[in-house]
């Protein structure tokens, strides 16, 4: 007996909440699952049809066999998968709202299909990390080198110190929901990915990006500076703006939503 393969939306929880006549798609970060999302979505969903789902190396995917590290050591797989879903759903010109790493992939995905896409909504992204010598991703190599340390000699205590630094320790309660999301995830899954991620340099394709951006920074993002959201602005060919929201962390939706929903407001015009 052949057991057929899951549909793409099945396999990743992908699901439609919601009934607007509009599509707005949500897309967690590194170490994430859907539910980073759940502050903002039951205002979204008056609005919209809002597609939230988890990534394959999310801990909340039970096919642990979908995150390949040589498949996926780049975006474009996943800007690929992303592409498949928005088909499968029959999502078109669609809203994208992508947290980290989410707002590259987004980025990569509206270039081979901008139809898709009406507008970006890129938080917290950066197209690379690293810092070079004419261009600060704020982090040095001795720094990367030292996480990817920490995640493949002890996981599970690196996970929850990184929640804490990177969403801000004066939201215990968000603090406690993105490190029970990251230690979810699997150690053979986040190593490699940290790898994709932290050593990614997507910075040429800015300027092909054509889809409406706008650009989302906290004032004290220890993951990102707030140079970089300025430097996507001036790569990034199409309309683009940044807009700052006065919080700490790398996670508004969780720490700053009502700020964060403002902002959709204004740019979205709900």
């Amino acid at each position: 007996m052949v057991i057929p393969e899951r549909s793409l939306s099945t396999a990743l929880n992908a699901k439609i909440i919601g009934s607007g006549s509009e599509g707005i798609v949500l897309a967690h970060g590194y170490g994430g699952d859907q539910s980073v999302w759940d502050k903002i979505l039951p205002y979204l969903a008056q609005h919209y049809r809002v597609l939230v789902f988890d990534w394959n190396f999310s801990g909340a995917v039970e096919d642990t066999n979908r995150y390949d590290p040589v498949k996926y050591s780049s975006y474009d797989a996943f800007a690929n998968d992303l592409i498949a879903l928005l088909e499968e759903m029959n999502l078109r010109s669609s809203v994208f709202v992508g947290h980290s790493m989410s707002g590259m992939i987004g980025c990569i995905a509206s270039i081979k299909r901008p139809e898709l896409f009406k507008r970006l909504i890129l938080i917290g992204a950066s197209p690379r990390y690293l810092n070079t010598n004419d261009y600060e991703g704020g982090f040095g190599n001795s720094d990367i080198e030292q996480i990817i340390s920490n995640i493949e000699s002890n996981y599970h205590n690196w996970a929850p110190a990184f929640a804490a630094l990177g969403v801000g320790t004066k939201d215990p309660l968000s603090v406690d929901k993105f490190a029970k999301c990251l230690t979810r995830m699997r150690p053979e899954v986040a190593l490699p990915l940290a790898k994709t991620v932290f050593y990614s340099d997507e910075r040429d394709i800015l300027e092909k990006v054509t889809t409406p951006c706008t650009i989302i920074q906290t004032t004290n993002d220890v993951v990102v500076p707030n140079s970089v959201p300025v430097y996507m602005q001036k790569k990034i060919k199409g309309n683009s703006t940044v807009e700052i929201i006065d919080a700490d962390g790398h996670f508004p939706h969780l720490t700053a939503h009502l700020q964060l929903l403002d902002i959709l407001r204004s740019v979205l015009g709900f």
